[in-house]
């Protein structure tokens, strides 16, 4: 499989190079060139088959011509000792749970699939990265421990001032490890602003090999795709019927990523999704991306710090413009229809959602008249351990659940007792010093 940019399909690079390169020097996005056909293996699948088994099959299936289906399996049994999970709730109903990892963040699938392709890649063919990313716990914390050991990886990771999280001693680059975290006197906003001015500096980025482990860098977004064809191969003996996911929009990696299961010829009927800024409903109740009224040649570039996927949700859709109309169904979700939403699945399941999760439940019962035409079911996919984020769900039940040790243990607050740095020159000059 090729990659191309989303700003230039001449632009074109193979898989080693898109996650090495990250950002297109065009301003873009790496997206796949083309897909192979998997409807034969993926109905091969079923209950038994693991997801690592998923990961390495796709990952061979899409590309074999630079890695040998041995290496492709050793990458995911490697990436993945965790696994997600999917439950039956009801006849029509499930839930696809992608929160069952060290930290309770669905991040950790994409955060340790990279590394591990990312190691590989540098081992085979030599040389070093080093990753570049803003974060306020859980992203961090991930990655610190995908690259724990690692020979050929480090990472600068940038925290507003108290949100240090889930690091160890060992892993500090003062005390031999791979790691060099930096606190910001300043915001989430100031973290994330000091990455896209280093990022803009081309001749740095490549004089540090430096990479981001956001879903700006398809390898992160790549691991996404495994989490539809593992579902369908839990659900392909129970339901009879069309099957619908429906899922927090985010930054849409997921949606980009469950769409792009469907071009490798993956078994879905649509996603339903609230609607976002970017993601509208029209007149005739279908979907409309607001950005598409403004071409690429007049956007800034993408930004490695806080990416969006909806340039590569518009590819898709520029490519097929039906699929806009038969494959994503966006429902508009008040606050009230969402706290509702969280209630139900509380009382109907024991369900305890976020409220993200609660707003996608919600945009499924305002879309029932799709679900209940063809007695279709609904997998609603639920990102992050209800206890990450249970503000929202102590407020509208009066209790949360409690937190596991593990989740405890993977955010812990970590005191660096070091210097607050608040520019990029300031970041620059600390990379110097210690990498």
């Amino acid at each position: 499989m090729k990659f191309i940019s989303t700003r230039d399909s001449s632009n074109q690079v193979n898989f080693a190079q898109s996650v090495l390169n990250c950002m297109p020097c065009d301003g873009g996005l790496y997206i796949p060139e083309n897909f192979a056909d998997l409807r034969k293996w993926l109905l091969y699948t079923n209950e038994r088959t693991t997801f690592q088994s998923i990961a390495g099959s796709l990952t061979s299936a899409c590309i074999n011509d630079e890695f040998s289906p041995i290496i492709c399996e050793t990458i995911a049994t490697k990436a993945f000792p965790f696994s997600p999970k999917v439950r039956r709730l009801d006849n029509n109903l499930f839930t696809l749970e992608l929160y069952h990892t060290p930290t309770g963040s669905h991040k950790e699938f994409g955060i340790s699939y990279l590394v591990n392709c990312l190691e590989t890649i540098l081992t085979m063919n030599g040389g070093h990265a080093v990753f570049l990313d803003a974060t306020v716990g859980e992203l961090g914390a991930s990655l610190a421990r995908a690259i724990r050991g690692k020979s050929h990886l480090k990472a600068v990771l940038l925290y507003p001032r108290g949100f240090v999280r889930g690091l160890e001693e060992s892993d500090f680059v003062w005390n031999g490890g791979n790691v060099l975290p930096i606190e910001i006197d300043g915001s989430e906003h100031t973290c994330h602003e000091i990455v896209r001015e280093i990022f803009a500096d081309r001749d740095f980025v490549e004089k540090y090999h430096l990479t981001v482990a956001n879903t700006a860098n398809i390898g992160r977004l790549m691991a996404q795709t495994f989490f539809y064809p593992y579902a369908f191969s839990r659900l392909k003996n129970q339901v009879s019927g069309d099957i619908f996911y429906a899922m927090p929009c985010g930054n849409y990696s997921n949606l980009v990523a469950g769409l792009y299961s469907w071009r490798l010829s993956l078994p879905v009927n649509g996603f339903i999704c609230p609607t976002t800024d970017e993601i509208k409903v029209d007149l005739t109740g279908n979907c409309e991306i607001m950005d598409s009224i403004v071409s690429l040649s007049k956007r800034g570039v993408a930004d490695p710090a806080s990416p969006s996927n909806l340039e590569r949700l518009e590819e898709i859709f520029g490519t097929n413009e039906l699929m806009m109309k038969h494959f994503v169904y966006p429902a508009e979700v008040s606050k009230k229809e969402t706290e509702d939403a969280c209630r139900k699945l509380f009382l109907d399941y024991n369900v305890y959602a976020d409220k993200s999760t609660s707003r996608a439940y919600a945009a499924a019962l305002k879309r029932k008249e799709i679900i209940e035409e063809d007695d279709a079911s609904v997998v609603l996919v639920m990102r992050d351990h209800p206890t990450v984020k249970s503000e929202f769900i102590r407020h509208t039940l009066g209790e949360a659940p409690e937190m596991p040790e593990r989740i405890e243990d993977a955010l812990r607050h970590t005191v660096l007792n070091r210097p607050y740095l608040g520019s990029a020159m300031e970041v620059i000059l600390a990379m110097a010093d210690e990498l």
